[in-house]
């Protein structure tokens, strides 16, 4: 189900009894302070508070949250000091911190109980319980709150504490980062009205944030959001790591298209190479050094290694040079590819099927974070068969409900002459 804002402004003294009201709004069952930030600021008249108020973002502060969250954020960010001290840094002027890192403060903030979760792809949020009581309640239009803690990469907190008053949500967030001193300082705090929002079986809180559009604004501005609130298991967290993140949905369409051991024409090759070189090497690929393009070995050894494909067919669907013994590359850009939300899904495995024939049936789902805020914007089953080295192959795919009608048409990275 799908709350849409409904907060009407009727006049000023309608808005002035909202907040009359709400400040001292108690939930019943509870006990607990629901009330949403009030007014502590100076506007120019009552009519500008109003109109910031239905706009639904950079609402009025009050003071008493922000104290609230500048101590809670600030106890949360000196239990991990002692991590962020020690840690490596690098040579940059931005902080990035390793992936080990920030789960150890990850669990460092665990044992305080409250809700943590990193940015990292396929991240769980640890004590996530309290954030899941929450939302079931709110589809039951029962008020509360609830508060979340986001470890950054570069060692920073956010702290979002959610508000529902029975009708409308509400966010306010601050986030502290470490200044040249290590000393805890505000980055950011922001208070906004949630659009609109939903649940997922699936265990996805997505919801759009009320921002700035047009004649406000001449570009875009997304407002889309999503947090992982019930964990994805640890089999199929490895599997997705291992199978589908690496390849994904941009730039080549392995993912996001129907094919099998006997229909394998259609699989952009040339689009695909890069993918599957930095999930092999674990590095990127470097097109400087194939000024004339990938030589043949190199390009059909790595293709074969992924795919049941022999030199032949590979040369027969994949652009290839004869004369200079290559395979022609080009990398994404403007010429050759069109933008859209779709190709920044993640894909996610949900299940994993053992097959009788010793192969394996992933499926999985597209999610995707920006605009289209949906969990599974296509479902799809890819079929692998791993040897016992743990190397696999691709068998095919298979995308499920006419899925592939609701994504964009894929777009070749190099078309034949």
């Amino acid at each position: 189900m799908i709350f849409k804002s409904r907060y009407i402004l009727i006049g000023i003294l309608l808005m002035l009894c909202f907040f009359m009201f709400a400040c001292g709004k108690v939930d019943k069952k509870s006990g607990e302070n629901t009330s949403v930030p009030e007014n502590t600021g100076v506007l120019n008249s009552e009519e500008n508070l109003a109109e910031q108020i239905e706009k639904g973002y950079d609402l009025p502060v009050d003071v008493h949250q922000k104290k609230e969250a500048e101590e809670d954020c600030k106890k949360m960010m000196e239990l991990i000091r002692d991590i962020y001290v020690r840690a490596d840094k690098g040579d940059a002027s931005n902080v990035i911190l390793s992936n080990k890192t920030v789960s150890e403060m990850r669990e460092k903030l665990k044992e305080t109980n409250n809700p943590v979760i990193m940015t990292e792809v396929y991240s769980n949020m640890e004590n996530f319980e309290s954030v899941d009581n929450f939302l079931k309640k709110c589809r039951e239009r029962v008020s509360g709150s609830a508060v979340v803690y986001e470890v950054h990469s570069e060692g920073g907190i956010r702290r979002m504490k959610f508000f529902f008053d029975g009708t409308d949500m509400y966010v306010f967030s601050i986030s502290m980062v470490w200044d040249e001193h290590n000393v805890p300082a505000v980055s950011y705090v922001s208070y906004t009205r949630i659009k609109e929002w939903k649940y997922t079986d699936k265990g996805w809180f997505c919801y759009e944030l009320c921002v700035p559009e047009p004649p406000e604004v001449t570009e875009i501005v997304d407002g889309s959001c999503m947090l992982r609130i019930k964990p994805m298991t640890n089999k199929n967290r490895k599997m997705s790591e291992k199978c589908v993140f690496g390849v994904a949905y941009q730039g080549n369409n392995l993912l996001c298209s129907n094919w099998d051991t006997e229909n394998m024409k259609g699989i952009d090759y040339n689009g695909l190479y890069e993918y599957l070189y930095a999930m092999k090497y674990q590095n990127k690929f470097d097109p400087e050094n194939y000024p004339d393009g990938i030589p043949r070995e190199k390009f059909e050894r790595l293709i074969m290694e992924y795919l049941p494909i022999t030199e032949e067919k590979i040369q027969e669907y994949a652009v290839f040079d004869e004369k200079k013994q290559s395979y022609v590359w080009e990398e994404l850009g403007c010429s050759n590819y069109t933008p859209s939300y779709f190709g920044t899904s993640v894909p996610e495995v949900t299940h994993i099927k053992k097959n009788v024939d010793g192969t394996v049936t992933l499926t999985v789902d597209a999610v995707c974070q920006m605009i289209l805020c949906d969990d599974a914007v296509i479902t799809h089953e890819l079929t692998v068969k791993f040897s016992e080295d743990g190397s696999f192959k691709y068998l095919g795919n298979k995308i499920l409900n006419a899925g592939v009608n609701d994504i964009p048409k894929y777009q070749n990275r190099i078309n034949r002459k």
